[in-house]
């Protein structure tokens, strides 16, 4: 007699008994939103690089500085000379002297750059920088709504291939039992009993493989939310099969090249450095400065001798200073030079990365139109094929009872309607998800479009 298999604690959850709270799609993406470490690093990283624009326009402003300082030496000399004597009035001589004296001195200088190329096109170029980084932003944002439609319905493809994987296993343990019944009356061959137990062990370990990808697909969205999640709400069963509209792939390439943010960022990257380029060539140009001081420099000290101690100070006004100063560069050792060369190869690497970046997303964008159009005829023809299974394991295991057909071709069809419905499953998410990768690449993806789908949750 075959012992009733008694399903794991988690398949019953699974199958059965209902989570603590039910998710949709946009739930998902919310609490996405909120504590994806990905997006917030990203984020970061554009308020990060905005900072270079203020940093590079604060060197056109005028640069103010205050010093305070404070000096003490002390010296001596062994050589005679003549000193004014303060009480007499007259030079007397000294045969040596140590000296010790002090000086406080306190200013302030404003320095502004009247022609400076490089400081100009530093500045252009760390615009084209931030603007890079919004875009790179913006797609990371787009890249987190692809995301949580994935995670969310890979867990709705493992779940029901857990439970077609469980109903295989329901009906190829009938057939075993039947098998071995009809064995015990002598109507079937125990090669019968064998083949039916060799399919239904192999049902067994698909159930625990299928649970397993279960856990492993709800542990991506704990992940994503750092939630553990709720019951997933499925896709209903009469989803609209629409093309893409404007349906012309040519129209797709077109939105993309022009609103893809990766393609924005790329081109972005190679307008910086094509400023890069203008700032090391500038090393070569005059610079023009000007400059305005107002400092005070007291000094006082004592003056050691054989006549006796003097005592000196002094105590001057403030005085002011202005100025212009031009630098005009001759020779730097090669340095500007290697900095030109420099940038130009980093200039090529962005133009070639602009490129790359071109590419790939006019291919992808192709791919997706076609994948999206060839999804709904594969949504029809998958939903057919298992309509035609099951009729094909109903009249097979009708004819297996009455003799015209063996327990291999009951097993076969059995098989065959598990594959057909798990192809069932897998063609309406690859739909869903070839839609919105067809939008991110078009760079139009957007929350509402999620929102979307989520009303086809049931």
């Amino acid at each position: 007699m075959m012992r009733t298999r008694c399903l794991p604690l988690a398949l019953i959850m699974a199958l059965g008994a209902p989570m603590a709270h039910a998710d949709d799609l946009i739930q998902i993406y919310q609490e996405a939103r909120a504590s994806d470490p990905t997006l917030a690093g990203a984020e970061a990283t554009k308020l990060a690089t905005d900072e270079n624009v203020d940093q590079a326009r604060s060197q056109l402003l005028p640069q103010i500085a205050a010093a305070l300082s404070f000096t003490r030496s002390h010296g001596g000399s062994n050589s005679p000379s003549f000193i004014g004597d303060p009480s007499s009035g007259g030079n007397e001589l000294v045969l040596g002297s140590t000296s010790t004296a002090y000086t406080r001195s306190l200013g302030a200088t404003l320095d502004q750059s009247l022609v400076d190329v490089s400081k100009w096109t530093a500045l252009k170029s760390s615009e084209f920088t931030a603007q890079a980084g919004s875009a790179t932003y913006d797609a990371a944002q787009q890249q987190l709504l692809v995301n949580t439609a994935q995670t969310y319905f890979n867990v709705l493809t493992a779940l029901d291939a857990l439970k077609f994987a469980d109903a295989n296993e329901k009906a190829l343990n009938r057939q075993l039992e039947q098998a071995q019944q009809r064995f015990e009356v002598g109507l079937a061959a125990i090669t019968d009993v064998n083949d039916a137990k060799a399919q239904h062990d192999a049902a067994v370990a698909n159930v625990i493989s299928a649970q397993n990808n279960v856990d492993t697909a709800r542990e991506t969205v704990r992940q994503l939310t750092n939630k553990e999640p709720g019951e997933f709400k499925k896709l209903r069963e009469d989803l609209p099969l629409d093309h893409p509209t404007p349906d012309d792939p040519k129209q797709w390439v077109d939105l993309a090249l022009r609103q893809n943010p990766v393609l924005t960022s790329s081109s972005l990257n190679v307008d910086a450095a094509n400023a890069n380029v203008n700032t090391a060539r500038a090393g070569h140009l005059p610079v023009l400065n000007a400059n305005l001081g107002y400092s005070r420099a007291p000094t006082w000290g004592d003056t050691n001798t054989n006549l006796g101690n003097f005592h000196d100070s002094s105590d001057p006004k403030w005085g002011s200073s202005i100025g212009v100063t031009l630098s005009v560069p001759i020779f730097s050792g090669g340095f500007v030079q290697s900095r030109v060369r420099q940038a130009i190869y980093q200039r090529d690497f962005a133009q070639d990365q602009y490129e790359l970046n071109r590419r790939q997303i006019e291919a992808a964008t192709r791919n997706n139109f076609r994948s999206v159009i060839a999804g709904a005829s594969e949504v029809e023809a998958t939903k057919a094929a298992v309509v035609s299974a099951q009729s094909s394991v109903e009249a097979t295991q009708a004819g297996y009872e009455v003799g015209t057909r063996t327990i291999v071709d009951v097993l076969i069809s059995q098989q065959t309607l598990l594959q057909a419905q798990s192809s069932y499953s897998q063609a309406r998410h690859a739909f869903v998800m070839d839609g919105l990768l067809l939008k991110q690449a078009a760079g139009v993806i957007e929350v509402k479009d999620l929102q979307l789908i989520n009303a086809l949750l049931e």
